[in-house]
């Protein structure tokens, strides 16, 4: 099945040479067109016919008028249906596009869409997703078809905006024509969009085997190397530590096989689907419900091992810390387990640091010559090496060993799904 094509954004402060700059290095990880809006750079910020030779490029007026140099240079220009006030583009290059202020149902959605478009225009469809749920993304699904088979195949995207919508932007990608996604750091065009490195790794991919998508639902994870080594499709779900989990993983449920569940999901999704567990760490689908597992006790129990250590500490009691309880129970051994408010006087000895790289430790933690494995991996690791050694300590560096165990059971698992 033919992919849609990604979309990068020009963000704002990038101009001049550094634009024609960022061009190239999007079209090297695997973007296809560029974006440049008017309301984030003005005409003389950028050379348009130098980013149209170096990555296909689409303009978008956005209230300031788009300037006639751009519109020369583009494949694509993007007029407001509603406030453009003309729709006039070259032929060929009108993108029409409507941006609703609400969540529409079909109808309502189809009737802004009586209007008279050139032959050939392509059509782009965004609204805010509002709250989430199965019926919602079936109403978003359905509106996709809908507009396509007004328009024809190949002419219509659908995109919905939030801090939860990543998910089914990534559903609604497998019909749309454009894919608007991020190329990471902190600035994104819109809420929502997906990591270009995770579409392109998606579009190189054979045929998936399976019906249904995987993914890792947690917060700040864009260092995740989970989507290097899953089957694909994988998405880095990143989401806001109150986000409506629940609710998330319900609605996707007809659209995603399994998920990895990383800080701070893993204890809210345990009480959710019933887990006899107080942490998991994967979901598998099973039919029209979700089934939960930790696998990170097969991280635990390689670190344990790796540590040979019959006394240990454990700074944090959260969902890592579940598993390194039950493995500690299965080999004889009673870690302390610390709570940062507990936590007065120097550390020695062995311990695992379980706090994910976000959480602040107490100012009074400090270390007489322990040895501190470290279960995050990547620049996490590292800035937690770098705290551990400030604080006296000998930081010893057990992530890869963590992740990789815990992601071959996941994967056995993911594969049983229904």
């Amino acid at each position: 099945m033919k992919t849609a094509r990604r979309v990068v954004t020009l963000p704002p402060g990038v101009r001049g040479p550094d634009a024609v700059r960022f061009a190239a290095d999007a079209r090297r990880h695997g973007a296809d067109v560029l974006e440049v809006r008017t309301d984030l750079h003005p005409a003389d910020a950028v050379d348009a016919a130098a980013l149209a030779a170096t990555l296909e490029l689409l303009v978008s007026e956005r209230g300031t008028p788009l300037p006639p140099a751009w519109v020369a240079a583009a494949r694509w220009v993007d007029r407001d249906v509603v406030h453009a006030g003309d729709l006039a583009a070259p032929p060929g290059k009108l993108l029409a596009s409507h941006h609703a202020s609400g969540p529409l149902s079909t109808p309502q959605a189809l009737r802004l869409w009586d209007v008279a478009l050139p032959e050939g225009a392509q059509v782009k469809h965004v609204e805010p997703l509002g709250p989430v749920s199965r019926e919602r993304v079936a109403e978003l699904l359905e509106t996709q078809a809908r507009l396509r088979e007004r328009f024809g195949e190949g002419r219509v995207t659908l995109l919905t905006m939030s801090d939860t919508a990543l998910p089914v932007r990534a559903v609604l990608a497998r019909q749309n024509t454009l894919d608007y996604v991020a190329v990471g750091g902190e600035w994104k065009a819109a809420p929502g969009q997906r990591l270009l490195a995770d579409a392109a790794r998606e579009a190189r991919a054979p045929a998936a085997r399976h019906a249904g998508r995987l993914g890792i639902l947690g917060t700040s994870i864009g260092h995740s190397r989970s989507p290097r080594i899953h089957f694909q499709p994988f998405d880095r779900i990143d989401l806001p530590e109150d986000a409506p989990i629940e609710s998330v993983v319900d609605a996707l449920l007809p659209h995603y096989r399994g998920f990895a569940i990383t800080s701070p999901f893993k204890l809210r999704l345990a009480r959710h689907t019933g887990a006899s567990l107080d942490a998991i760490n994967t979901l598998v689908r099973r039919g029209d419900h979700w089934e939960s597992f930790n696998t990170d006790t097969e991280g635990a129990r390689a670190v344990i091992e790796r540590l040979g250590a019959r006394d240990l500490f454990v700074l944090g009691d959260g969902g890592a810390s579940a598993a390194l309880r039950t493995v500690a129970a299965e080999q004889g051994l009673s870690p302390r387990f610390l709570r940062r408010a507990a936590i007065s006087t120097p550390l020695s000895g062995t311990g695992i640091w379980t706090w994910p790289d976000r959480v602040t430790p107490p100012d009074a933690l400090r270390f007489e010559g322990a040895r501190v494995a470290v279960i995050a991996y990547g620049a996490p690791a590292r800035r937690i090496a770098h705290d551990i050694r400030r604080r006296g300590g000998t930081p010893v560096l057990l992530g890869a060993a963590w992740f990789i165990a815990q992601a071959r059971r996941q994967r056995a698992l993911w594969e049983t799904s229904t």
